[in-house]
């Protein structure tokens, strides 16, 4: 049928649906799904698109969830498909309701135990090490894929500080991608730093970088060690550039090019004498203008 001016068709509001939900800050996604709701006046549609969408936002920002008082982060990584994950360093699996945030039918889920899972384990354990000291809450998991007869290995980090209360909520995740080669790998790393911002404004700060380096391959807990320096220095590069960057901005755009554009003259305006003056001098003269 038509589209109306007053009415839009089911494939126009899927399409903004999806945009605003894909658009939603780390978060602040459930907030999000409860305006649609009352702006679109059809539960059963944006339920359905959130649930779809929901999965994206939570493997993209990589969400931590809790169950059987563990920690698991939902990634790309570890999708086993049909919403079902598996946390490799507790060797199990569970369902996802990405509408309802709540996760069911946790299982055992088998993993050889091979030289990668080794490999895997000690990465696990110098970064979890890392993670916890340098991060007020923080959350972190290496997952290990194979190419053919490559092992591929990804460490996904995650930090976050969600306070809807004071009107702020960021988000801070990396992951580094590396195959296990002797003697050297290549190791690439993509940060994230996401911020929005809404008491008197709504101000989005998205800040993303990628890194590479190459590392020695000698034993396990020689590139762990490696590892985890690697990750400690380019963390600290990344900090130290966000901080010069909005010390700039502070002062090169808020103290400079939004302000007012007065003369400083550094003396004291005694209002008080510029009234009682200016009266003295309309009283004095015979004008009929009003004070």
């Amino acid at each position: 049928s038509m589209c109306t001016r007053q009415e839009l068709c089911e494939p126009e509001k899927v399409s903004l649906i999806c945009g605003l939900l894909r658009q939603s800050p780390p978060g602040e996604f459930g907030q999000v799904v409860q305006d649609l709701s009352a702006l679109v006046q059809d539960d059963k549609l944006v339920r359905q698109e959130a649930a779809r969408m929901g999965a994206c936002h939570n493997k993209n920002n990589f969400t931590p969830i809790q169950i059987n008082g563990r920690t698991v982060l939902l990634t790309h990584y570890n999708n086993l498909g049909g919403n079902r994950f598996f946390d490799p360093q507790h060797k199990f699996s569970f369902e996802f309701d990405h509408l309802r945030g709540v996760p069911s039918k946790p299982q055992l889920h088998g993993v050889m135990l091979d030289e990668g899972e080794l490999w895997r384990e000690a990465l696990h354990k110098g970064l979890k090490a890392y993670v916890s000291s340098h991060f007020p809450v923080g959350n972190c998991c290496v997952f290990k894929k194979s190419l053919g007869k490559r092992q591929m290995f990804v460490a996904c980090i995650e930090a976050h500080q969600y306070q809807p209360s004071n009107h702020w909520n960021s988000l801070w995740k990396s992951d580094w991608t590396f195959a296990l080669t002797p003697f050297t790998t290549q190791v690439t790393a993509i940060f994230l730093l996401q911020i929005h911002y809404f008491k008197h404004a709504n101000l989005h700060v998205n800040v993303s970088k990628s890194v590479s380096e190459t590392l020695n391959v000698i034993d396990q807990s020689q590139f762990a060690t490696d590892f985890v320096k690697f990750v400690k220095a380019e963390d600290t590069k990344f900090h130290v550039a966000i901080l010069e960057n909005i010390q700039a901005l502070s002062e090169d755009i808020w103290g400079k090019n939004l302000r007012r554009k007065l003369p400083v003259t550094r003396t004291f305006m005694n209002w008080n004498k510029l009234l009682n003056d200016q009266h003295l001098k309309t009283s004095v003269s015979n004008t009929e203008v009003p004070l």
